[in-house]
């Protein structure tokens, strides 16, 4: 715990330096822990500008806007148009670029139509091990990761949010929907909502930490969920549940991945090899 206070001086400091700022902030539990952080030390020279998108839910969107009310930050929405980004909707591996590049360009036009210096983003040390392409956008837009510079990893961040009292310390981590699909898996308007509508459904019924994930042009679902919440799938009444629910929504097939919800696990396919040889 002592390191992680050391950290948070550390976050403390760089952001005072900063005079003001306008913090990306999704209301997860990285950007929720930035803007707390940001509030404190700041004051009044902080706001909040969330994305609002199809491949933002709802639910997270109302979260953020409540989180936001709590500490009396100044809040912005502003609508970001991924969509109609020219490779975005072909789920390039460059996708995450393109999204970030539109977004945080808008965020910059607020900052200084709000005479904000700086504008900031919740990447920590844990998302340095994978594949981010997003990470390019933000060196281009000088837009500054508070918690990397202090070296916070998820783990502290949740720990420090808990000392401050923050209802996100233990919210499950969340990825905007267009990671669902994998690359080259074309996104739709209409896909983004059956995979909203999905994971909707499996949170409604217990479980907290969910992906769906779009696979063979909608055919299949690909579940993922806590390897402590594979005991939920025990019950036969619910297995035909969510079957039913997500063979209303499109899927013919209905899988759990038995590896169980990790972070980017649409990415382990860039490494996979183009052929393999067949078992013998």
């Amino acid at each position: 715990m002592d390191a992680a206070q050391d950290k948070l001086a550390l976050l403390r400091e760089h952001l005072r330096g900063l005079g003001s700022a306008a913090a990306a902030f999704s209301g997860g539990v990285d950007s929720s822990f930035l803007l707390k952080a940001a509030r404190d030390t700041l004051g009044d020279k902080v706001i909040a500008v969330t994305g609002r998108s199809l491949s933002f839910p709802q639910r997270e969107l109302r979260a953020a806007e409540l989180f936001a009310a709590s500490l009396g930050v100044r809040h912005f929405v502003i609508d970001s148009e991924e969509l109609a980004l020219d490779g975005f909707s072909d789920n390039r591996p460059n996708r995450c670029y393109l999204c970030k590049k539109e977004l945080f360009t808008k965020i910059w036009k607020l900052a200084r139509e709000q005479g904000i210096s700086r504008v900031i983003e919740a990447s920590n040390t844990d998302d340095e091990g994978d594949y981010r392409p997003g990470m390019q956008a933000l060196a281009e837009l000088s837009v500054l990761s508070p918690l990397r510079l202090a070296r916070l990893g998820k783990a502290e961040i949740r720990l420090l949010s808990r000392e401050m009292g923050l209802p996100t310390w233990d919210k499950p981590s969340f990825a905007c929907l267009a990671s669902r699909f994998p690359y080259g898996e074309r996104i739709e308007p209409e896909r983004l909502r059956r995979i909203d509508a999905a994971e909707q459904f499996l949170l409604d019924n217990g479980f907290r930490q969910v992906r769906v994930r779009f696979h063979e042009q909608g055919k299949l679902a690909r579940i993922e969920v806590d390897e402590q919440e594979f005991a939920l799938l025990a019950d036969a009444g619910l297995r035909a549940s969510v079957c039913g629910r997500l063979n209303e929504l499109g899927f013919a097939y209905v899988a759990v991945d038995l590896k169980g919800y990790r972070t980017g696990s649409m990415n382990e396919t860039l490494s996979w090899p183009a052929t393999r040889k067949a078992d013998v």
